[in-house]
């Protein structure tokens, strides 16, 4: 007899990398780098920064991004609700500062504020959703490209006076390790787009590693300058609290106010999921580069958002599905701009024994099935 297997409900999705950061930062508390190993992680650290941004620039289609413009108010209206609304909510959360989260925490918090949207959950929950698959894909790359200038230049302003922020050595640090990268890889994806493309299973592990490496680098530093007695159990789940308010405004807002601004069923999909993510990718090379040693806590708030994020719109994105089936919709085609043309064409009718209007029988029969291999076709 076999014995039972646990396993998590499907409608809870528990993200297996989230797992593998979790582990990195339990290493990180056991077996801190300190001493000469901490200056190696230190550096090892700096260049995985690089690369994910050079990595980040060499995949992204100039092509496909300038086609995207053409949706311009779906892309302004998810850049306004990643740069300006989520912000101006981290903002108003200062109040919540010292009662329910302490300093600390608080700046995490307002930094995930900052960070731009993601991309691959973004795309994947429009798509189970019926939505605009395409607006999704260029959202989301806009919010990563304009998130490198953007996001450290909102530090600067807001997190002046919270441990973050510019300093003549975290601009250099910005420019050398997040923008000359990423233009570097767009300068040179004519030549390596191909490789990248034929080795991306590979490259994916890089681009993980590479965070994980971030990840031990930053709470190893945390737990050598004791960082971490600054936050009880209490205050961790006092942060789950304002985190769940904080998704649970934004999925409102970016639904509701897509509504109001009257964009279709498709589009608004497109809208809710990119617009109240935020990418964990791009968020913890940036908390290194403008945090330093202290930014093991500063990222501890995008952690725990990014996994909320995945189990709520998972759950979304699965009712929209079913909203979808039970209307009648047809599927959005691949290019995510409406429904499957073949399965809006009129049915064929003709009298039964006697010749069609636009011809017998027989040409009748064979138009069907025509249009049937076409609508098949086209499904594919």
């Amino acid at each position: 007899m076999r014995r039972p297997v646990f396993r998590l409900p499907s409608w809870l999705p528990v993200d297996g990398y989230v797992l593998a950061l979790l582990g990195t930062v339990g290493l990180a508390a056991l077996l801190p780098a300190r001493g000469a190993a901490a200056t190696a992680a230190d550096g090892a650290s700096t260049g995985a920064v690089a690369l994910l941004f050079f990595l980040y620039g060499a995949r992204l289609s100039t092509r496909e991004a300038m086609d995207g413009l053409r949706h311009w108010r779906l892309h302004l209206t998810t850049l306004a609700c990643t740069f300006l609304v989520f912000p101006v909510l981290g903002l108003a959360a200062r109040g919540l500062v010292p009662l329910v989260l302490p300093p600390a925490l608080y700046t995490g918090l307002l930094f995930l504020c900052l960070v731009p949207s993601t991309v691959q959950s973004s795309i994947a929950f429009t798509s189970i959703a019926r939505g605009n698959v395409a607006a999704a894909i260029c959202a989301g790359s806009f919010s990563s490209i304009v998130g490198i200038v953007i996001t450290p230049l909102l530090a600067g302003l807001v997190l002046h006076g919270d441990g973050g922020g510019f300093s003549a050595h975290s601009l250099v640090s910005i420019v050398c390790q997040l923008l000359l990268p990423f233009v570097a890889g767009q300068v040179l994806r004519r030549w390596v787009g191909g490789f990248l493309t034929r080795h991306k299973k590979v490259l994916g592990y890089v681009d993980r590693g590479s965070i994980l490496l971030v990840v031990y680098a930053a709470f190893s530093a945390g737990m050598v300058q004791g960082i971490w007695h600054q936050v009880s159990p209490l205050r961790l789940l006092c942060l789950v609290g304002v985190e769940a308010v904080l998704l649970a405004v934004m999925l409102t807002l970016t639904s509701y106010g897509a509504r109001k601004l009257g964009f279709s069923r498709a589009d608004r999909i497109a809208i809710t999921f990119a617009g109240s993510k935020k990418s964990l990718a791009a968020g913890l090379p940036m908390a290194s580069v403008l945090f330093g040693a202290q930014a093991g806590l500063a990222v501890l708030p995008l952690m725990v958002f990014h996994q909320m994020q995945l189990m709520v719109c998972a759950v979304l994105a699965k009712r929209y599905a079913a909203q979808a089936d039970a209307d009648g919709r047809p599927v959005v085609g691949p290019g995510g701009a409406g429904p499957d043309r073949a399965a809006q064409r009129p049915p064929v009718t003709r009298s039964s024994g006697s010749p069609s209007a636009n011809g017998p029988a027989t040409d009748a029969s064979s138009t069907r099935t025509r249009e049937s291999s076409a609508s098949v076709r086209a499904r594919r």
